[in-house]
């Protein structure tokens, strides 16, 4: 079992990088698994194996942080290309029924070192202020309710190209639709969804232009929106307008109507109530005008990326990996193969019916890491 996956990163890395050490590819392997055991960065492993920790930060300092980023990209768009390409050889109510959505959304990681690269400013929906950290921008399929990172990337406020997010996100499409198409998948298939912090006409365009025609965004409560002759801000409407109850394909009391806004034109608006108290509104940036039952649908992904964000900081303790400089990659790479190793693992019969932390619960008390590391890889393994 463990060897199969083993097999399936040592084959995607000897194909797309020959020219890399293999060695220094194992380490990040065994830092991955080292996760799984509650050893969260380098430090605390090599403690446990009785070893000097700067040995492993030394293998880690070897890569140059463009083949960590074209190593990042390429795994998450293999992994992905595993579970799209037998739903997209479907008809499209298959597709449908496997809820297959681009998710986009960012999460801030608060940090205090003066050494760690793209630590700024940023406002943090956790904390509800401005926080010092990292901007971490994530692009994320979701299908069959699982989340899965096809691109990451640290925001930057400094710097001549891209420090906008919506430049920053229109170039990561960029790389993903051309990464998807060697892979013989077209990914403008698939409709995109994303929060009120990067509503623009221009990214509507922009993204149109990218060959994207399904599109459902979260609108502002302070937009301006004309409807029957009446002209309110959202706030209001949420008040104002009387939301039917559940209707088919949709499970929430809602309200599907048609608003002209200065900015945007004419389009659909979606008003939905999740609980007695708070209501919630979506745009349809699309080309074509969706039914209520079909942006309810493609909507109802998006909580997917926010559970990808809690596991990737309550359950792997992303915030525990400082490595200063250009490492902060190199981290992240570590991070998503240890999520992605504990996704094939939750795919095989014996896990299947685990949470990602139950796995790890299981591992600890029926595996022994150190035995593990002998089994599975170089003896003696090169760091000890």
């Amino acid at each position: 079992m463990w060897q199969q996956e083993f097999i399936w990163f040592f084959a995607i890395f000897h194909q797309e990088f020959r020219k890399n050490n293999a060695i220094a590819f194992e380490v990040l392997i065994v830092l991955a698994v080292a996760n799984l055991f509650g050893f969260y960065n380098p430090k605390q492993l090599a403690d446990f194996l009785e070893v000097p920790h700067q040995k492993f930060y030394a293998e880690l300092k070897d890569w140059s942080i463009y083949h960590v980023k074209k190593m990042l990209l390429r795994f998450m768009v293999k992994q992905a290309a595993e579970k799209l390409k037998p739903v997209m050889s479907k008809s499209a109510s298959t597709r449908s029924r496997a809820g297959a959505t681009l998710s986009i959304d960012n999460s801030v990681m608060d940090r205090f070192g003066k050494l760690i690269r793209c630590a700024y400013s940023w406002y943090s929906g956790r904390y509800h202020k401005v926080i010092r950290g990292q901007d971490l921008l994530g692009i994320v399929l979701t299908i069959n309710s699982i989340a899965l990172p096809l691109h990451l990337l640290f925001c930057p406020k400094q710097g001549r190209y891209h420090t906008k997010k919506a430049d920053l996100l229109i170039f990561m499409l960029k790389q993903l639709k051309t990464e998807f198409h060697r892979e013989g998948i077209d990914i403008t298939t698939l409709p995109l969804t994303f929060d009120s912090g990067y509503v623009s006409q221009e990214l509507r365009e922009r993204l149109h232009q990218l060959g994207f025609s399904h599109i459902i965004i979260a609108g502002k409560g302070n937009y301006v929106f004309t409807i029957d002759g009446q002209k309110w801000d959202a706030s209001t409407w949420k008040k104002v307008l009387m939301l039917e109850e559940s209707k088919w394909g949709i499970d929430v009391p809602s309200c599907r109507t048609w608003g002209y806004s200065p900015t945007f034109g004419s389009l659909v608006l979606f008003f939905f109530r999740k609980s007695t108290t708070r209501s919630y509104y979506l745009m349809n940036f699309s080309q074509v005008a969706l039914r209520g039952a079909e942006i309810w649908h493609i909507w109802k992904q998006h909580h997917v990326i926010e559970c990808f964000w809690k596991i990737m900081k309550s359950i792997f303790h992303i915030r525990s990996m400082q490595l200063q400089d250009d490492g902060l990659y190199t981290a992240l790479l570590i991070k998503v193969f240890a999520y992605f190793l504990a996704l094939r693992l939750q795919a095989q019969g014996v896990f299947s019916k685990l949470t990602i932390t139950q796995i790890m619960r299981k591992l600890r008390r029926e595996e022994d890491l150190c035995e593990f590391l002998t089994t599975h890889f170089h003896t003696p393994f090169s760091i000890t």
